[in-house]
């Protein structure tokens, strides 16, 4: 068969993913801290991109070189549809509860913050004029106000809590050195998590000598510091109150038998009554079992909602989008025409630059307006399954699946998920992540309108709570209950979402339930 070469036309469709594309995509699941490190990335490298000057004023004046582009507008965020009717609530709490500002409650007289004790001058007298002008807070004309975070002490960390105390502990330099090395190894807690021979070796010194140190840093404040195990944490705080005994040592060595309510077992090997072993339990929850956990080790960062849903006057819900959540992108198309007329008679590398700039720059304007328009889209439809939620609580939550979100707004599944991954909705119930919404569904006994998973466990939440030491429920209780009020589910998966939810069985419950009942009585 001879070989030849032919020629051939071929038409086809193939979905090409372009870097714009792709990157549209990841905006879309961003958060809103990844969000705003994205955004400034750009405008450092793009010098058509600024940030708006105050992004909480959205009427605000700006410059006369800039365009305004902003993710949503006023009018779209404002103009929601109205849903199913639902009372108005009065638990609107992040709305603003009245008009007293913070002048009014607080005293902001600082006239005499900044006087000398010993002198009748004001800080406002002409020789001290420029260093009030230079303190914190305070503008080159002295027309702002102080910044009250300005006098807020700062917060001691655990590390440096113990360095203090370290020199009064020890007295010799290579002690002191060791001591430094075991703080290093304390995580937040307050534990040390090291291999004291591993230490050892490589300082070169001997185990009993790095034990004696540990010993000696174990008595520092706060109380249980370095311990190596919970029992030992229990075990260093009870002695510095003088109630570390011998029944008390059975006690804490044996913590997995408290755990599991087992009593029995440990009257037998504390060797005491029911009367002090219940002494001894009050003793045990006045311990601290995180000692370090009063120092803040790192800042937390607060969740930015991104949808706020509130009701509205004709007995509906509103939903906007959070203004703080709102990035507000300016492209400044006065400097790209400065730079066209300097290049207009030919194409300059300046120009070209300029004008891939200016493209990059329109579309994240766009994108972002498109991922701000999405997000409320599919925020909407969620109220709207979810109203009764809204109206009456956790347990009237519908069962809601990601296509069901899908069909009803003409969208993909995959972009409802990017959507509400770590997006969050704040309703006067409460901030929710979008996912929340989302559950499986259980059938109905009686063959009506299916349940949400999420509404059942808190149904066996609830049912568990109002238990009393003679009425403890087991599973199949529980079952039985449930089956009475339409949720027809199986004992193994009443098991299931109890041990989810970090609820020991119904033994265990009645144990902890007449032992606290006893303790209550004392």
């Amino acid at each position: 068969m001879a070989l030849s070469a032919n020629l051939f036309l071929r038409q086809s469709q193939s979905l090409v993913m372009t870097p714009q594309l792709m990157q549209s995509i990841q905006l879309l699941q961003m958060t809103h801290l990844e969000l705003m490190q994205f955004i400034a990335q750009e405008v450092e490298r793009n010098p058509l991109l600024e940030m708006a000057a105050d992004d909480g004023d959205l009427g605000g004046e700006l410059p006369d070189n800039a365009d305004r582009h902003s993710t949503i507008s006023e009018k779209d965020s404002a103009s929601i549809d109205e849903f199913s009717a639902a009372p108005s609530l009065d638990s609107d709490w992040y709305e603003n509860s009245g008009s007293e500002g913070l002048s009014d409650r607080l005293d902001t007289n600082f006239d005499s913050a900044f006087a000398d004790e010993g002198s009748s001058q004001r800080p406002d007298a002409p020789e001290l004029l420029g260093q009030w002008k230079s303190m914190p807070g305070q503008s080159g004309d002295g027309s702002e106000g102080f910044d009250l975070d300005d006098f807020v002490a700062g917060q001691i960390s655990l590390r440096d809590h113990l360095n203090q105390q370290i020199p009064f502990a020890l007295s010799s330099a290579s002690d002191q050195l060791l001591a430094l090395v075991l703080v290093d190894h304390l995580d937040e807690a307050g534990y040390l998590r090291a291999d004291l021979e591993e230490i050892a070796t490589r300082l070169g010194l001997s185990l009993p000598a790095v034990e004696d140190v540990l010993t000696t840093l174990q008595t520092l404040e706060p109380a249980g510091v370095f311990a190596r195990t919970l029992s030992e944490c229990l075990a260093i705080q009870l002695r510095q109150r003088d109630r570390y005994d011998p029944a008390m040592a059975g006690l804490v060595n044996n913590l997995e038998l408290l755990a599991k309510r087992d009593f029995a077992t440990l009257k037998k090997i504390c060797g005491v009554d029911e009367e002090d072993l219940i002494d001894m339990l009050a003793e045990i929850r006045k311990l601290n079992p995180k000692p370090g956990g009063c120092f803040e080790s790192s800042v937390s960062e607060s969740v930015t909602p991104d949808i706020v849903v509130r009701p509205d006057g004709a007995g509906g819900w509103r939903v906007e989008l959070n203004p703080d959540a709102l990035p507000r992108v300016l492209v400044n198309h006065t400097y790209m025409t400065a730079v066209g007329r300097r290049g207009a008679s030919k194409e300059t590398p300046d120009q070209a630059f300029m004008s891939e700039c200016l493209q990059n720059a329109n579309w994240l304007t766009r994108s972002l307006d498109q991922r701000a328009r999405t997000i409320t889209k599919v925020a909407a439809e969620i109220v709207r399954q979810q109203s009764a939620f809204l109206d009456n609580g956790v347990d009237h939550l519908r069962p809601l699946n990601l296509k069901t979100v899908a069909d009803a707004i003409k969208m993909h599944e995959s972009t409802v998920s990017r959507v509400t991954t770590n997006k969050y909705m704040m309703t006067p119930r409460g901030l929710f992540e979008l996912k929340y919404f989302f559950s499986v569904s259980i059938a109905s006994a009686e063959g009506g309108d299916s349940h949400s998973a999420e509404a059942v466990r808190h149904r066996i939440r609830a049912l568990i709570d109002r238990e009393s030491p003679d009425t403890v429920l087991s599973d199949d209780d529980i079952v039985d209950q449930l089956k009475a009020s339409g949720v027809d589910l199986a004992r193994r998966t009443v098991a299931k979402y109890r041990e989810a939810m970090n609820i020991p069985s119904s033994v265990q419950r009645r144990r902890e339930k007449r032992a606290m009942a006893k303790v209550s009585a004392v």
